[in-house]
């Protein structure tokens, strides 16, 4: 009970901040000139700036276990492969990408840390699963959005170019890619840039979650309803049942183990719906899969958590 308590304390303020968005769209707080330009902000500063906050404070060298984070990246990598092929049944195909995004994207960074600490009173090894996995979320999430544009034109020589110029310039890719040198190479942060990064990403999340519940229009956030709900079992049932037993035979256990649990199948994060608004995808299943995960991993979480501990493995 004490662990159902916790997740829905965790999840269903990020629900609620979300329906704030979207009361204050409809008392006309919000406009959509608005809310476009917050979420362009959220995308091109917050959001980077909290990724580099939460990987360049990891102590990279102390933290480091090479089984644990080539686990992470082959489950994470074998999961975008399954929702992928996957995403070539839907008829038609123009949510193809935001399917796959929003099947395997954890809010790991979210709520890995807060778990964690929840069960053990530190971090644990939440920050090795968030540089194991995080990078890879974001440099797949902008190559599978830039390949499934709806409306791209035919793979060729110009598109994969754009493609790779699209990753490269990535606001996201690049804050993760500082935060990691920040990280492997100790480098100092200064109270005022430490102080000025950080609440810059704080705000990335209300932010974020309040420019989608902005955007949302209830009728096609659902209206591919079968496809919502299907990505919504794959990401919190479907990897945890394929992934999970394997995780234990490995020998993971306590903290490792809680890591994984939670970037297998925790909610998806509402930087699926911000990425795919700013690459040309028009967000609204995104945003109606985030809505399903983040109601009901609260539940699912707290179901994987307990089944792992009544075993004795956490």
């Amino acid at each position: 009970m004490q662990n159902l308590i916790f997740c829905l304390n965790a999840t269903i303020p990020i629900f609620l901040t979300l329906i704030l968005g979207f009361f204050f769209r409809r008392i006309n707080l919000f406009d959509d000139a608005f809310v476009s330009r917050m979420n362009k902000f959220v995308f091109s500063a917050a959001l980077p700036a909290l990724l580099f906050q939460d990987i360049s404070n990891a102590d990279f060298y102390e933290v480091w276990d090479g089984k644990m984070v080539i686990f992470c990246f082959l489950a994470t990598c074998a999961s975008i492969a399954i929702a992928t092929g996957l995403s070539f049944f839907l008829k038609p195909k123009d949510i193809q990408g935001e399917f796959i995004q929003s099947s395997y994207r954890s809010s790991a960074a979210l709520l890995g840390i807060a778990v964690m600490q929840n069960l053990y009173g530190n971090a644990g090894m939440a920050p090795l699963m968030i540089i194991a996995s995080v990078p890879l979320y974001n440099v797949m999430a902008v190559i599978v959005l830039s390949l499934f544009r709806p409306g791209r034109e035919k793979l060729n020589r110009r598109l994969i170019k754009n493609t790779i110029r699209g990753i490269v310039t990535n606001p996201i890719i690049l804050g993760i890619l500082v935060g990691m040198v920040w990280s492997v190479f100790r480098l100092p942060k200064p109270t005022i840039l430490d102080t000025t990064v950080n609440n810059l990403g704080k705000i990335a999340t209300p932010l974020g979650l309040m420019a989608m519940g902005g955007s949302l229009k209830l009728g096609k956030a659902f209206a591919r309803l079968k496809a919502a709900i299907a990505c919504t079992l794959l990401k919190l049932v479907g990897f945890e049942a394929l992934f999970l037993p394997v995780a234990i035979a490995l020998g993971f256990t306590r903290d490792k183990l809680v890591a994984i649990i939670i970037m297998l199948g925790s909610a998806t994060t509402v930087s699926c719906f911000i990425m795919a608004k700013n690459m040309d995808h028009e967000g609204s299943f995104s945003s109606g899969v985030i809505l399903l995960t983040t109601l009901f991993s609260a539940f699912t979480l707290t179901g994987w958590l307990f089944l792992c501990r009544s075993l004795g493995l956490i």
